[in-house]
């Protein structure tokens, strides 16, 4: 339903996050913490004036009496309420890339330097609603994960983060925004059942990339072992003896560098040939292949490892 008070609050909301700077890490003072006053405290303060009509009126000085404690109980839990949140260091790293679809893990360091406890603290994504406690020792620290939606590939600046905290008696919330200086890295999202990786691609324009077959009888060489490597390539006694796996270097796996190409993919629309792609890259590293990829200009020669896979993918998540 149309709600323009709605409309008119989101709209603030996004001008006011606007003017605030980015930082991965923030100290909270009196000048980005805010305080208001909750359902629970506008009652407490009807109450009390209530209270105040009524001992007026009749002259209780009984009357007098629990109204000028309440209200100075309440002067006291708004005052305690603020200094619990007031003097906290938030801090964040840059969060590990994550697929396309899948939640990225927010770790927030929450710095406690004064010599008495936090209690009741919260933070959360900003208008998620999922907010996740936590009390910080007298010069602690406590560590609070955040999780957060990655529905696009790309690189994306984080979401605007919230704390908060109703100590000690919840007539007062004291909150404040930050707004985190990294960005997240989003790979696209892998095909869930790719077709097999394609039988040899075109590493220029004449033919498939192929190095030199070895002749008959020439020696295998041999290489530190890798994921997905066949156990019968694998040299069992030299494991014995030293302790480290030992694979051949198997003719089959140096008859060609596989070549990667939008191309190769047989579909039209751009994220799904991203999706194939970054499928096959998975696939090829878990095999241990040489793979290169060429997304437009852009050409990463074969290779293979966790930095080439790093590499690739990243070409992916920003193609």
């Amino acid at each position: 339903m149309w709600n323009p008070l709605a409309l008119l609050r989101a709209r603030f909301a996004r001008w006011w996050q606007a003017r605030m700077p980015l930082a991965d890490s923030v100290t909270l003072t009196q000048r980005n913490v805010y305080i208001l006053p909750t359902r629970a405290g506008l009652m407490l303060g009807a109450t009390l004036l209530v209270l105040l009509v009524a001992s007026i009126n009749y002259q209780l000085n009984l009357g007098y009496l629990l109204t000028f404690l309440l209200a100075g109980c309440a002067g006291v839990a708004m005052h305690v309420s603020h200094g619990n949140l007031r003097g906290v260091t938030l801090s964040l790293a840059a969060p590990d890339p994550v697929y396309a679809g899948s939640q990225a893990q927010l770790g927030i360091q929450v710095l406690n330097t004064a010599k008495r406890q936090r209690y009741a603290l919260a933070l959360a994504v900003a208008d998620s609603g999922q907010w996740v406690p936590t009390d910080v020792a007298p010069q602690g620290s406590a560590t609070v994960f955040l999780a957060w939606q990655a529905t696009e590939r790309g690189l994306h600046p984080l979401p605007t983060l919230s704390a908060q905290t109703f100590f000690p008696l919840g007539t007062f919330r004291v909150w404040t925004l930050w707004r985190p200086a990294a960005q997240l890295l989003v790979y696209p999202r892998p095909e869930v059942k790719p077709p097999p990786l394609p039988d040899g691609s075109f590493g220029d324009d004449h033919g498939p990339t192929r190095t030199a077959p070895r002749h008959h009888g020439e020696p295998d060489s041999f290489r530190p072992y890798r994921r997905g490597d066949s156990l019968k390539n694998i040299l069992w006694k030299k494991a014995a003896k030293t302790g480290e796996l030992v694979s051949r270097d198997s003719v089959a796996a140096q008859q060609h560098d596989l070549w990667l190409d939008r191309s190769l993919t047989a579909l039209n629309h751009p994220e799904q040939q991203l999706s194939r792609l970054c499928a096959w890259v998975l696939r090829a590293d878990q095999l241990g292949l040489r793979y290169g990829l060429r997304l437009g200009g852009q050409n990463l020669a074969p290779d293979h490892g966790p930095v080439h896979l790093q590499r690739c993918l990243r070409a992916l998540a920003l193609a």
